[in-house]
């Protein structure tokens, strides 16, 4: 995906997430650390200009929910959550920038009844890649591109990397010993 193809995605997928909620009451957005951050804040901003509402937007970090936290770092890097707001009893869209095994959705949701009971928690992701491990499916999708398993889904956002990007890249393969 381009950068204009990240700006159109974003902004379809600012009028869906309203058209199916039927509006804006009671709608809160909550990006999960790294990029679904920016992008929740990219959605928000798009739904203030066509609605003229400011939403309340998020951040949760899942480090210490994630079951394979043992397996990733010994020293994970925390990111920070930020939810100045009450989520109980309202309609929680959670933002990310990759679907692919519904294990980073599921933390997410875990680490979100923490903080309270929403009435609804949505998914809206950029990217749904398939291959889900978990019954999780996204509410709002911006594209699907369909990848091998061993593939990887590259998003880089201006925020966080510089640029607006999606890339599909060969899975690194380790190097054949002598």
């Amino acid at each position: 995906m381009s950068a204009d193809d990240i700006r159109r995605a974003v902004l379809r997928l600012s009028h869906e997430i309203v058209e199916r909620h039927g509006g804006t009451e009671g709608m809160v957005l909550v990006g999960i650390q790294r990029r679904g951050v920016p992008l929740a804040q990219r959605l928000a901003a798009a739904i203030g200009e066509h609605e003229g509402v400011k939403l309340p937007v998020g951040a949760l970090d899942i480090t210490f929910y994630r079951d394979d936290l043992s397996l990733i770092a010994q020293h994970p890097v925390v990111k920070g959550t930020a939810i100045p707001f009450d989520l109980n009893d309202r309609t929680v869209v959670l933002v990310d920038d990759v679907l692919f095994t519904g294990r980073t959705i599921r933390a997410a949701m875990d680490a979100l009844v923490d903080f309270g009971r929403p009435r609804a928690i949505r998914l809206a992701v950029l990217v749904d890649r398939g291959h889900r491990e978990l019954p999780i499916r996204a509410d709002h999708v911006g594209k699907n591109v369909p990848t091998a398993r061993e593939e990887l889904v590259r998003v880089h956002l201006a925020e966080t990397d510089g640029e607006d990007a999606v890339r599909l890249e060969p899975a690194t393969v380790p190097a054949a010993r002598p």
